[in-house]
Formats: structure tokens, C-alpha cells, sequence
């Protein structure tokens, strides 16, 4: 039998007790939560819920910027025994719509800076069947059409203070009750919505938050991935608050700008990062050299460091980044270097209690040194995907995780990235990582961003293409970085065209977008023979404007 556990009352109620509570918890852009105000704020949130006729187990979906209000919303979720479902918040209206529609949830909650987007998937062309209450937050402009009811955050407040005293204790959840829903980030088809569990909360604080990044109560966490997806969610609740230490929440898109207020204003000292936004930081003058001082801690995860990127930080802002590897599967990081033992280019070890192999082709353990799939044994695996048994038995199979990610191991037993399985190139008849073109690439200081993609030449074989990010405004060469990868790359690894994009585009979770970066590289040169002309080295960009920055596990 499953032991009894509340996550929410273990990441609140517990740091209350042990004389935590005039501590600061949640610091937002108006106001800061104690612990002690938190603890007060969630319990009466779960008694609104519950008069609201929110049930055990019932799905919400949270789609709201990271504020205070928006983890007192999923904290009291959990103590109620509800599921939140926090959203990506870079979703269309029609992308809601679906996300709403397939958990099945009944109530919704919607942040102010989003209401036009809620408003719209609430549109009569959208089929909301399951849909009975919009819960809005800062009296957002939502005007839900009947049967769907509109109900203010206030009210809900407001209700709960008039439930019994009874109705703010915790669920009968146990370890095993299901806790949170987080969808993938779709960049291998449609999202699908990972199960996760109570005990998998405390997994995650113990073994990677304390034992790994020795998070402690005088820590202030300031993370880029924003609440809605499993590395954010980590960072910005579940570690610091596990940890008695203070989150820093700010509801804005992270920008180089808005980062660097964060740092000088705020103070944190645990920073988590994801390489692209490491890489913007690096590319803006404006932020100054010392706008680190005063973290403790770096880490960098969302997708892999390159090594010549951590040189860049190291060298311009004195932090070692703590590079790791998580998932939306397993709620958070797995596989870690360790403060004061960065490896650079390597993911480091595994988080303690996590187990990891490396498979070939046939299912068996590759040999030290040959690349294979990454597998992992997580004691935080989800469940399985809500409704997606054949996913389900493509990933879970049995204890452990299929991750679709490339990896060697080094004699030291340090592991290494080589991109995701389906995104190697097969050039000349041998296969070529992408990850090791794009550091070459990175190593010219010309070069701000690389993706490397396959792409067909007149024959119809796959060769290596690559797309960069100029570091500066100054005109980049593309036959300069082609002889620049001829001084290091094998033949048949040497990009065979390099087309210069403004920005390259980025997934909802801040990690670059193989597939759309080859999608616009095949239209260029697809124009390109067309016209009967050389590739030019600026075609313009992606996007209009750069996207701004976010993250994921």
C-alpha cells in the first residue's frame, strides 16, 4: 500500500512548521509571500476549489504568466487532490482549445496577459464539451458564452474563507496519487500529457535539489523556463520550495534585457539557464560583465551545452554553468554535472538514484565509447501518456525511460550528447552528429547560434547543411567557415552549404527547432535552384523579429 503523502503540504505546509514561515517564499513583481502567507493563501485556494465542485483527481488546466497567484493556483490544486495541468503559454487559441479538450478538463484557469487567447479558444469553433468554468486571475477579460460560467480568483478566495475549517486540510493522496499533468513539448509529433505523481515531487527535490545543487533556505531562484513545463516548473517551485528557499517569478517573455534587471534587482543566487539564452546574453553588449556576481550557482539544461558556448560564458561572466539533462518524462534532471566539477561538453554523471544505459540498434548495452539510445531507470517517470498507449509502450518500457537521445560515455564516465537518434546525418555512407559540426561552428567568433541539418543535394543523398546566427552585424562569409570546418572536420562531416539566418527558431520550451530550421534551409535552396543561382549568404530571417527566450527539461 502507497504511503501517505501531499506534495503541496510537503513544499509549504512543512517549512511552515520547522520556523520557516517569516522566510520569503514566492517573490513576485508586486509582492513577496512569506512561507507562513503561502501556507494561509494555499489552503484556502484548495477549500475554493472544492467549492467551486472541483473533485479529486479532476484535471485543471493553468494558463497564466509566473506570478505568485499562478503556484498558489497549482499548489492548492495538489492539496485538494486535483491534477493542474499548467500549459504552454506560447500555445495558439486552437492549440488550447485541443490541450483543453484532451485532458477533459472541467475549469481553466486564465492569467490577465492572456485573455484574448482564452477568449478566442473559447469561440463557439472550438468544441469545449467538458468545459463548465473559466477561474480568471487580475479580473482578466474573459467572457465565456453559456452553458461556461466566468468566476473570479477573489470569488474563489473569497469562498473558501466561508468553507469549514475541514475543507483546507489536505487530500487522502498518497505517494501514487496522480499529481500534475505536463505536456511535451511536440517536437516529435503532437504533445501528449505526461502523469506524474506525489512522490515524484519530493523525488526530484531530494536527489537532484539537495544532493546535487545543495539548494538551501538562503538560496533566491531565478529561472528563464517559465512555469509551464517540466524544467521551469522545477526550478521556479518545486526545488526552492522543497528547499526552503525563495522563488523569483517574473510574468514577462525572458529577454536579455529583462534577465539582466532580474539579476541586478532581485539578487538570486541560483540561476538556471538554457543555452539559448546563454548565447543571447552573450551576444548583448548591454549586459554587463559582472551581471553575475552574485549568483552562486549556474545550470544550464533544456538541451545540450555546446562546449564552446561554456567557454564563453566561463570567460565573459566568471560561472562554471552546472550542465544537466532532464525530461518531461521524468519531471525533471537526471543526468548532472556537479558544482566545482564541470566537464564542458558533457552532461555530466547520474543524478543520484537515477540509473542510465546506453542501448544499440538490437536492444543491447552498447560498449564504452560506442554511441547508442539513452535509456534511464527513473524513480520520477510519469505514469504514461494520458490516452497514448502506443507512445506509452514506446517510451515506458518497463522501468525504464527510452529517451531518443543519442549518448556516448567517456572513460571517465562522463556522458556525452550527439543530438536526438533521428536527428543524425548519414553523409558519405557514414553518420554524422550534428552536435559536433555545430561546435566547430561556434568555435569561430564570428558565430553567435548553429544548427546543423540534412538536407538532399542534386543526387538525392543527404549532406550536411549549416544555419548561423551572425555574433555581430558585421557580414559573416560562408566560405570562410566552410574553410574554417576543412581545418577540423572529416570530408564527409563539412557542412556542404551554410546559410546565414537573423535568429534561428526555437520550440515553446527555448530549444531550437530542427525541423522548422530545416524546413526554411530546404525552401532557400529549393529557390535557389530554381533561379539557377549560388546559395546567397543572407536570405534573410526566420522569424521577422528574434524570439524572445524560455526553456525546458
Amino acid at each position: 500500500m502507497s504511503v501517505s503523502f501531499n506534495a503541496a503540504a510537503y513544499l509549504v505546509d512543512r517549512q511552515a512548521a520547522r520556523g520557516l514561515g517569516d522566510r520569503p517564499a514566492l517573490i513576485g513583481p508586486r509582492s513577496t509571500l512569506t512561507y507562513a502567507d503561502l501556507a494561509a493563501r494555499v489552503a484556502v485556494a484548495s477549500a475554493g476549489w472544492r467549492a467551486l465542485g472541483v473533485r479529486p483527481e479532476e484535471r485543471v488546466v493553468i494558463h497564466a504568466a509566473d506570478r505568485p497567484e499562478t503556484v498558489v493556483a497549482l499548489l492548492s490544486l495538489l492539496r485538494m487532490g486535483a491534477v493542474p495541468v499548467p500549459v504552454s503559454t506560447m500555445n495558439t487559441a486552437a492549440e488550447l482549445a485541443a490541450l483543453v479538450t484532451d485532458c477533459r478538463c472541467r475549469f481553466l484557469l486564465a492569467g490577465s496577459e492572456f485573455c484574448d487567447r482564452v477568449a478566442d479558444a473559447l469561440r463557439g469553433d472550438h468544441a469545449l464539451p467538458d468545459l463548465v468554468g473559466v477561474v480568471v486571475v487580475d479580473d482578466a477579460a474573459v467572457r465565456p458564452s453559456p452553458p461556461v460560467i466566468r468566476i473570479r480568483w477573489e470569488h474563489l478566495m473569497a469562498a473558501g474563507e466561508a468553507s469549514p475549517p475541514g475543507d483546507r486540510s489536505p487530500d487522502r493522496t498518497t505517494e501514487d496519487s496522480p499529481a500534475l499533468w505536463l505536456y511535451t513539448s511536440g517536437t516529435t509529433g503532437s504533445p501528449k500529457a505526461a502523469m506524474h505523481r506525489h512522490g515524484s515531487i519530493r523525488t526530484v527535490a531530494e536527489h537532484y535539489g539537495r544532493q546535487v545543487l545543495g539548494l538551501h533556505e538562503h538560496d533566491r531562484c531565478f529561472s528563464v523556463a517559465k512555469l509551464f513545463f517540466a524544467y521551469g516548473l522545477g526550478n521556479s517551485c518545486l526545488l526552492p520550495l522543497a528547499a526552503g528557499a525563495a522563488a523569483i517569478l517574473d510574468p514577462a517573455p525572458p529577454t536579455p534585457p529583462s534577465i539582466a534587471r532580474r539579476l541586478a534587482e532581485d539578487e538570486p543566487t541560483v540561476y538556471f539557464g538554457v543555452p539559448t539564452s546563454y548565447a543571447a546574453l552573450l551576444r548583448t553588449p548591454a549586459v554587463p560583465d559582472t551581471a553575475f556576481d552574485g549568483v552562486r550557482l549556474a545550470v544550464s539544461a533544456g538541451e545540450p551545452l555546446p562546449e564552446e558556448l561554456h567557454h564563453r560564458i566561463r570567460a565573459r561572466f566568471g560561472i562554471d554553468p552546472v550542465n544537466g539533462m532532464g525530461s518531461t518524462e521524468a519531471l525533471h534532471i537526471f543526468l548532472s554535472n556537479r558544482p566545482g566539477h564541470c566537464r564542458p561538453g558533457t552532461l555530466g554523471k547520474p543524478v543520484p538514484g537515477y540509473e542510465l544505459r546506453i542501448h544499440t540498434g538490437d536492444g543491447t548495452e552498447a560498449p564504452p565509447g560506442e554511441p547508442g539510445v539513452l535509456r534511464v531507470r527513473a524513480p520520477s517517470a510519469a505514469s504514461g501518456y494520458w490516452c497514448r498507449p502506443e507512445a506509452t509502450a514506446t517510451v515506458f518500457q518497463g522501468p525504464w525511460l527510452d529517451t531518443g537521445d543519442l549518448f556516448t560515455q567517456d572513460a571517465d564516465g562522463f556522458y556525452v550528447c550527439h543530438g536526438r537518434a533521428g536527428d543524425m546525418i548519414k553523409s558519405g555512407g557514414i553518420w554524422v552528429a550534428p552536435g559536433e559540426v555545430e561546435n566547430r561552428l561556434l568555435q569561430h567568433p564570428a558565430v553567435a547560434a548553429a544548427c546543423v541539418v540534412a538536407l538532399p543535394d542534386t543526387d538525392g543523398l543527404d549532406r550536411p547543411v549549416a544555419c548561423v546566427v551572425p555574433a555581430s552585424a558585421q557580414p559573416l562569409d560562408p566560405e570562410l567557415l566552410i574553410a574554417f570546418c576543412h581545418d577540423a572536420l572529416a570530408a564527409y562531416q563539412r557542412p556542404r552549404h551554410i546559410l546565414v539566418f537573423t535568429s534561428l527558431p526555437t520550440t515553446g520550451t527555448g530549444k531550437v527547432s530542427r525541423r522548422a530550421v530545416r524546413q526554411e534551409a530546404s525552401a532557400r535552396l529549393e529557390r535557389s535552384q530554381q533561379d539557377g543561382a549560388h546559395v546567397p549568404a543572407r536570405t534573410g530571417p526566420v522569424h521577422p523579429t528574434s524570439p524572445t527566450l524560455s526553456g525546458g527539461a
